[in-house]
């Protein structure tokens, strides 16, 4: 969950380095570092904290050098300390890599190490791989006419004696403007330029830089000079690589004139929805049209079964998928955490189809999940955020969300997308089935109201900010809600909890008289998601009873619900929608409830404590 970022050209290594890893920040803060090749040797700086802190460590005169990899570190072996962060150093100095991953045999590689005389100064696993690389550079004797063999010779011996996943960057004390990439289970992106070569873990810190450049594949490594790169799997050799447009570009990755990514993301919304919907909506034949599924009629005929699968914000639109596809497609659905799904072996049925929910296509449990029934003979596709991501090249189809960047640790965007997406899935496998026409011509209809809907909802901003103003001190908070908003109100209680740090739970509303309502008084708010539908008067019901105990109630609400004001402290209202549609609607103001305490509480809303944004570690 790390990032990293490498350079190799004629221009000066440290502005590039140094920006990229701002944009990278998302993945990781704990700690930052450069290395930087001044001709002779490295000129390495790390320090704890924010990047801000690294600058701050540099000073006026930064190191000067045209090659040179950084990294900002989200803490998993050992604590954020100064020698745990990187870049590390193998050997005598003679190696320096950063790392993004998780190595599980580092300590039989360390204990190996320790034996042969290595002395260790960091906490970390990285460090072993950079001794490793400086033990197999000793061990390998240098060709005649090919002086950068050696070097990738090391790094392919040492990366197949790595358990877990790895994206490196390494670069060599003895050969300047060169450097060696090397992936397995964890991002790397190589940005093509005009005498220049980048490498990182996502496509962002090279907007601006390059329009052109590759995904590497796991076990791939790439070979990095000012004249070129060349890519080879690391067992049998050279390999030919697609150089693709890049996408994205700086306005993406900029805040825009918004105080926070998470704030512009909120308000992006109607927008990405639009883009997830572009292009999937078929008037002629009343259903959705998808490119990627890469299923034939008779195969989707055969579907009986589908597991959503995905962690955290995923899984919670995994839950709304639930409620789609079971009600408009009338296919059962199955909903698991994917940390679980990975080790749980439950039976599967023939003719189930698996759908990996994840907005940056790396969540490690996630893949895992996949990548475990696939093995079994099922047949997996991904919805997810990042084209070529590792869980969209492991996957057997998909669907991208076309959400754009999200930067916010805390998903807003991706997670509408997400539930966009899905009710895009059971109009499509819905018009398969018993769905008619005339329903699918509704839906399609109902679906591009929606970012209008959307855009809506966002006008209670300032509403949302005086009711924050009211319960920021709260220490606990009860979300509910019934039917399609029951994951709105888990969405809504993990916002909370993820940005502000206050403790939240999220509840089906009838479930309060079942244990839930024994935490009601009058300092712990119970925010109500009860827009009009089936179960509204039920939900009504659950509010009159926790007021008769006392406790602050918050109602988000259609607009035109005139009996709400009578029972809730507080009401926000939204535009009224279908109720497959509630939850993308309903859980705009939410997004903001969380943003607007935060604030208040003085927290760091685009990258709370303890957290990352893609977690590619399990």
């Amino acid at each position: 969950m790390c990032g990293i970022v490498g350079y190799v050209g004629a221009d000066e290594a440290c502005p590039f380095l140094i920006d990229g890893l701002r944009r990278l920040e998302y993945r990781g803060y704990d700690s930052s570092g450069v290395a930087i090749h001044s001709g002779a040797s490295f000129d390495i700086t790390r320090s704890v904290g924010r990047i801000d802190s690294l600058v701050g460590r540099m000073g006026d005169s930064p190191a000067k050098g045209t090659m040179g990899i950084g990294h900002t570190r989200w803490a998993t072996h050992g604590p954020a300390t100064e020698p745990n962060a990187h870049p590390h150093q193998g050997g005598d100095g003679e190696v320096v890599l950063v790392h993004n991953g998780v190595i599980e045999n580092f300590q039989i590689l360390k204990d190996e190490l320790i034996e042969k005389g290595y002395q260790f100064k960091s906490e970390t696993d990285s460090e072993v791989a950079a001794h490793l690389i400086a033990e197999n550079l000793k061990n390998t004797p240098e060709i005649e006419g090919q002086p950068n063999l050696r070097f990738l010779t090391a790094v392919q011996t040492s990366v197949a004696r790595l358990r877990g996943t790895y994206g490196l960057a390494v670069a060599f004390r003895d050969r300047p403007n060169f450097m060696i990439a090397a992936r397995f289970g964890s991002p790397l992106v190589i940005g093509v330029g005009k005498g220049e070569y980048f490498v990182s873990s996502d496509a962002s810190p090279l907007a601006g830089r390059t329009d052109r450049i590759v995904y590497m594949a796991d076990h791939q490594i790439a070979v990095l000079t000012p004249d070129g790169f060349s890519v080879l799997h690391r067992d049998s050799g050279k390999v030919r690589v697609d150089i693709r447009p890049l996408e994205v570009d700086t306005g993406d990755v900029s805040l825009g004139g918004y105080d926070h990514y998470m704030l512009k993301e909120i308000f992006e919304q109607p927008e990405s929805i639009r883009n997830a919907m572009r292009g999937r909506l078929d008037d002629q034949d009343a259903t959705a049209v998808f490119g990627g599924l890469n299923l034939t009629p008779q195969q989707l005929r055969s579907v009986e079964r589908i597991i959503l699968t995905g962690c955290g914000t995923s899984w919670h639109s995994a839950l709304v998928g639930e409620y789609l596809i079971e009600g408009l497609a009338r296919i059962p659905v199955s909903v698991e955490y994917a940390s679980e799904l990975r080790y749980r072996n439950p039976p599967i049925e023939n003719n189930t189809l698996v759908f990996g929910i994840t907005q940056s296509g790396e969540t490690a449990d996630t893949l895992a999940a996949l990548r475990e029934t696939k093995r079994k003979g099922h047949r997996t596709l991904a919805i997810c955020n990042v084209v070529a991501s590792s869980i969209a090249q492991a996957a057997d189809g998909g669907v991208y969300l076309h959400a754009g960047p999200e930067i916010g640790v805390a998903s807003t965007k991706a997670y509408t997308s997400q539930c966009c997406v899905l009710a895009m899935l059971a109009l499509y496998f819905g018009r398969t089935r018993h769905l008619s026409f005339e329903g699918g011509q509704r839906l399609i209809e109902e679906l591009r109201r929606l970012p209008t809907a959307v855009q809506q909802a966002l006008t209670c901003d300032e509403q949302v900010r005086d009711v924050a103003k009211k319960y920021c001190d709260a220490t606990n908070v009860l979300y509910l809600g019934r039917q399609y908003n029951f994951p709105t109100a888990l969405e809504g209680a993990l916002k909370l909890k993820e940005i502000s740090y206050i403790h939240a739970e999220g509840y089906p509303a009838a479930e309060m008289k079942h244990g839930p309502i024994a935490l009601v008084d009058e300092k712990t708010p119970s925010v109500f998601i009860v827009p009009r539908g089936t179960t509204h008067d039920k939900v009504m019901a659950n509010m009159e009873e926790v007021k008769a105990r006392g406790g602050p109630i918050i109602a988000v609400a259609s607009h035109d619900d005139p009996h709400i004001e009578a029972i809730a402290d507080d009401v926000i209202r939204v535009p009224q929608v279908q109720e497959f549609l509630q939850p993308i609607v309903t859980v705009v103001p939410l997004q903001l409830l969380s943003y607007h305490i935060a604030l208040l509480r003085g927290c760091d809303v685009d990258k709370p404590r303890n957290l990352a944004k893609s977690v590619t570690v399990e």
